[in-house]
């Protein structure tokens, strides 16, 4: 492992708002976010809307809840400001105009007349663009704009030589230079491309490392020239390594991915919504593609920042595997004091029952389960279809299959006794508490001479209509006495009913 980075640095994400923030990019701002807080720098969000085709303001809204979500606050950027605004790059318009400009007056760029059908051409013939407008005279210049012509402003490419870009995990990448084909800086609408952009932004903003995905490797040569023909210095560049599919078989898919039958977004609003914890998601994250050690796979928020460096990625592509985020959102789970968890659990079980989250909050029934349902649950979403029945009345508790309702090696009308029987414990024990309660009902399996499993099979269903439910006692004391009583009298309605067409 390196030693600890002591100097600030300023980074950024830079996401373009075209769609919805997945987990890759998730992935990109943490490792940002992470790194400006253990040296101590300043972490900037920017907006790279330059392509307005494409441009979504339903995408701007979800990714900065979603950095929100997870606890990635920026220090700079559109709606907190800071020295270096605006931060949104259609707002910026003039400013790369006035260095498109001035590459032109240098020398280092100049103005293409080519047409759109005669680039196309050009593609149809598998050819790049071949620079027929980089050594124009003024006279054919003049010829072109008489014609009504169009003008994007491209980069003038060495023709010769090579370009080295040094990356912090991957070490040196080179081109040659013959093969960069005069990008597109400033396009015929004024707008600029993302190449010219993103060098003026990360000049004037400051930027010392550019952690980007590795999808950009090629373009970094390009971004170098560019930094050198401003003679600006250029920032340290950080490719991260790509996330594959859980099979470890190519990129992570930008739709759903099925494992072991059950379907897995890449979007991070569908684990916000799906029951997923942010703690865990940061430290689901930050193992793609880098290690707190050998030893830990679980380290909280403020471990990671204090051992996070730059140095220590892996540039080896990592595959996702969503069922271990599962787990790990489990563990985070029973982590939680029990007020943690009622506040996470609130909104879900809410929106599942159609009631107010912030009553639930400080409901008893809520309070009193939440703990009894911790062990069980990966996700909170799951908690819902576990305690629904503490939150419906006693006439809602149905018993669509009463064969349910029979305790294991008894008949309906033996289970018909055991109801009736831990009925008149109930009406007359005190206190009314899960250890009395537990003790008068062995007693009573040990009266009955049944097995205490049996003995209890008919009082679980009949309280919460479920074969599967918390602790039976406690989920009694969560009910009450009466509510208690009058679901284990509608069950024994159903076994009559059940015992006497078996007769």
């Amino acid at each position: 492992m390196t030693a600890p980075s002591t100097s600030p640095a300023r980074v950024r994400f830079a996401p373009s708002p075209t769609g919805f923030l997945h987990l890759g990019g998730l992935r990109t701002a943490l490792f940002d976010w992470l790194y400006a807080r253990h040296t101590g720098g300043q972490f900037i969000l920017r907006i790279e809307d330059t392509d307005q085709k494409r441009y979504n303001p339903e995408s701007l809204t979800d990714l900065m809840r979603s950095l929100r979500w997870l606890g990635l606050e920026w220090d700079e950027g559109p709606d907190v400001g800071g020295p270096h605004a605006p931060y949104i790059q259609s707002e910026r318009r003039a400013l790369y105009r006035e260095y498109a400009e001035w590459l032109v007056a240098q020398g280092k760029a100049y103005r293409c007349y080519t047409t759109e059908a005669e680039l196309e051409e050009l593609r149809a013939r598998g050819l790049p663009y071949d620079r027929r407008h980089r050594n124009l005279t003024p006279a054919e210049r003049a010829a072109f704009e008489a014609e009504g012509r169009s003008a994007v402003i491209r980069f003038a490419a060495p023709l010769s030589g090579t370009t080295t870009v040094h990356d912090a995990i991957r070490g040196n990448i080179s081109v040659e230079n013959a093969t960069i084909a005069d990008p597109v800086l400033l396009k015929s609408d004024g707008l600029p491309t993302y190449h010219l952009a993103v060098v003026v932004d990360d000049h004037l903003m400051e930027i010392t490392h550019v952690l980007r995905g590795e999808e950009w490797i090629p373009s970094a040569p390009l971004h170098q020239l560019l930094f050198e023909a401003f003679a600006w210095p250029a920032p340290i560049f950080v490719h991260l390594p790509v996330i594959l599919d859980p099979s470890g078989k190519g990129k992570m898919s930008k739709r759903k991915t099925v494992v072991d039958g059950r379907e897995f977004s890449p979007y991070v609003r569908d684990y916000m919504a799906g029951g997923y914890l942010p703690d865990a998601v940061f430290n689901f994250l930050a193992n793609m593609g880098w290690s707190f050690d050998a030893e830990r796979e679980i380290f909280t928020r403020e471990e990671a920042v204090a051992r996070f460096d730059v140095a220590d990625i892996s540039p080896k592509a990592t595959a996702l595997p969503f069922t271990k985020l599962e787990w790990m959102n489990g563990v985070y789970i029973r982590q939680m004091a029990t007020a943690q968890l009622v506040d996470a659990l609130a909104p879900y079980v809410a929106a599942d029952l159609g009631l107010d989250a912030e009553a639930l909050r400080h409901d008893r029934r809520l309070i009193e389960l939440t703990p009894l349902v911790q062990e069980r649950i990966k996700l909170l979403t799951e908690a819902t279809a576990l305690i629904d029945w503490a939150f419906v009345p006693a006439t809602q508790i149905t018993y669509p299959d009463p064969t349910q309702l029979i305790g294991k090696k008894l008949t309906a009308t033996e289970s018909l006794d055991v109801l009736e029987a831990g009925a008149r414990i109930i009406e007359r024990i005190e206190p009314f508490t899960p250890p009395a309660l537990e003790a008068a009902f062995r007693t009573l399996s040990e009266t009955m001479q049944i097995k205490v499993g049996s003995l209890l099979t008919p009082f679980r269903v009949a309280i919460t209509g479920k074969t599967v439910a918390p602790p039976l006692f406690e989920s009694m004391h969560v009910l009450g006495r009466e509510e208690t009583l009058t679901r284990i009298g509608n069950a024994a309605a159903a076994l009559r009913t059940l015992a006497a067409t078996t007769v």
